[in-house]
């Protein structure tokens, strides 16, 4: 796509956050009005004051005195009016970039997993930091100048005009001139600006993951290498940013050496019309004019010098709505329905579904969970037993064939109603920086404080808590306590615990813990799963002996199934796979 023109598209998706404040903005334009005229009014009092003095010894004091009463008034009155429009410009601009942020927010979360699978997460937080901090900053700028730069223009051009038309024509000839001169200078590099933008996104995104993952790169020495990999991404940004910032610091410099080009004009014609003895141009209307033709060149020499900031920010206002037109989930249809009195029947029919059209990874797969039966996955790595529970999930949608919950298409179920009644525990833990309460309380926010202890006591993180001083109201994450990734996890398991829920996923859920507790965790979890279905993904066969049915996935297919007991009698690639690991254990 063009830059050009998705620029333009963008910044027409972000004028109606700025009109979202009109009163605002019509004070500004009233203000600016006000400042408009009384800069010129000053440049016309210089005149006057200026033919006042006519020589030694005759200087009008007394008409001289009033001019300059009233130019201290009009001097007033600008300064007053223009501290105003800049208070109101940083209001609008701050204002309309909060609403842009809550809206992008609001629209990440109704995203596929599929965005986030594919774009860094970085990205993603630049957009939110760097890209609409550089909005805010150049709308305030240019939002301080617009209102009383335009004023100011038509102004001047009016006084001007009754001065002196001729040298008014000379003014206006200069003015496409620097129009012209912006024009190609911000065409030239505008695609160098929107690189440079990438360019931070994708460093903000290598620092996020090289932060997020510090153990793992000082255990395999990775430390050189990935200050190598920053600084070939930061030369990368320099050479960007260094020809965007050169390309576009041409602007000022070009406008104001045409814009003095039109000061020599001025005073050479003026000086010609004076010499032919003129009346209508005097020494100080010459002197009021070169002040007009200033103030009248002055918005757009100011426009330019602001040049950098106003094309980084519509690079930043590109990658803004670049994620507010990214299509969100499928809605749920329009007969959409709940889940009620769920009994827990799940049934996979011909299902076929691929991340990549290229490469199908499930062919065709049907099955049947029973209510209350747990059925474990396995399967080596890639196999496709995430994607059967991103599927029951509706992170991803089957591309053909049906999922149903006790009859009733999954796509058929209103999407929030469906994840509620699911309770998933995953490899990955996940707390966020609050109370222990709050993390808790995530997936029922009503819980209460006897829940809580009965799930603790359950994921054997009771004796734990109760040691703390601050008990439940302890603050875990970034800036409070740290626990260990078991400790996490065990968390996790009691906040699916208080949850409820009628259906269960355990995702690899106790792959942090030490063998003693996953055991007792075992426990745990055969009392939560009783009457309810349940998929538990393991690469542990050890916790998985008691599971209904045991589904042995390969390469989206189920090449094998039975309990545990009927698939040790099979030898198949199930037994193979038990006695490999059961032998490493002996071992060790």
């Amino acid at each position: 796509m063009n830059p050009k023109k998705l620029n333009f598209e963008a910044f027409s998706q972000f004028v109606p956050y700025l009109w979202a404040y009109p009163k605002e903005i019509i004070v500004a334009a009233l203000l600016g009005i006000i400042s408009g005229i009384t800069s010129v009014l000053m440049t016309y009092e210089i005149g006057k004051s200026v033919d006042q003095m006519i020589g030694i010894g005759q200087v009008n004091f007394q008409l001289l005195s009033k001019i300059l009463l009233l130019f201290s008034g009009i001097v007033l009155l600008t300064v007053v009016s223009q501290w105003l429009i800049q208070r109101l410009g940083n209001r609008v601009s701050y204002l309309a970039v909060a609403d842009l942020r809550k809206d992008a927010f609001a629209h990440l979360n109704q995203l596929p997993l599929k965005y986030y699978d594919q774009t860094s997460h970085g990205n993603i937080v630049s957009r939110f930091t760097n890209d609409m901090d550089n909005i805010s900053i150049a709308c305030s700028a240019v939002f301080n100048q617009i209102f009383s730069g335009f004023a100011t223009v038509l102004v001047a051009f009016f006084f001007m005009i009754r001065l002196s038309p001729l040298l008014t024509f000379v003014v206006l000839i200069s003015t496409p001139i620097i129009f012209l001169v912006n024009w190609l200078i911000a065409k030239a590099s505008q695609a160098n600006f929107s690189a440079q933008q990438q360019v931070v996104g994708t460093i903000s995104g290598y620092i996020n993951e090289m932060i997020g993952n510090q153990k793992i790169v000082k255990a395999f020495q990775q430390e050189s290498h990935t200050q190598e990999t920053f600084e070939s991404l930061n030369q990368e940004l320099y050479i960007r940013g260094q020809k965007a910032q050169f390309s576009s610091s041409l602007t000022n410099p070009m406008s104001r050496f045409v814009d003095h080009l039109a000061y020599v004009a001025i005073g050479f014609v003026g000086g010609l019309i004076v010499l032919s003895g003129n009346d209508f141009v005097t020494v100080g209307v010459i002197s009021s004019f070169t002040i007009y033709s200033t103030q009248f060149s002055k918005p757009f020499i100011e426009l330019s010098g602001i040049t950098t900031q106003i094309q980084t920010a519509f690079a930043g206002i590109e990658r803004t709505f670049d994620i507010l037109n990214q299509p969100i989930e499928t809605p749920d249809c329009s007969d959409a329905s709940s889940l009620t009195e769920v009994k827990g029947e799940i049934q996979f029919e011909h299902v076929y579904f691929s991340y990549d059209a290229k490469r199908p990874l499930i062919e065709d797969f049907t099955f049947t969970a029973f209510p209350g039966q747990t059925i474990a996955i396995v399967g080596k790595t890639g196999a496709g037993k995430s994607t059967l529970v991103n599927l029951l999930m509706r992170f991803y949608d089957v591309d053909q064939g049906v999922i149903k919950i006790d009859g009733t298409d999954i796509r058929k179920l209103i999407r929030e109603d469906l994840r509620r009644n699911f309770g998933m525990v995953l490899q990955d833990t996940w707390l966020f920086e609050s109370t222990i309460r709050k993390n808790l309380q995530y997936g029922n926010d009503t819980a209460t404080d006897e829940e809580i202890y009965q799930a603790l006591k359950k994921a054997y993180m009771y004796d734990f808590v109760m040691r703390l001083p601050d008990k439940l109201d302890t603050v875990i994450g970034g800036q409070g306590l740290k626990i260990s990734e078991g400790q996490r996890q065990l968390l996790t398991i009691a906040r699916t615990m208080i949850s409820n829920p009628p259906m269960l996923i355990l995702d690899e859920a106790t792959s942090s813990v030490d063998t003693l507790t996953e055991v007792k965790i075992q426990d745990a979890f055969l009392q939560m799963m009783q009457g309810r279905t349940s998929f538990v993904i393991a690469h542990r066969l050890s916790t998985i002996r008691s599971a209904d049915k045991i589904l042995v996935i390969d390469n989206g297919q189920i090449v094998e199934i039975g309990s545990h007991e009927e698939l040790l009698r099979q030898d198949g690639y199930y037994k193979r796979l038990y006695e490999a690991q059961f032998t490493a254990q002996s071992i060790e």
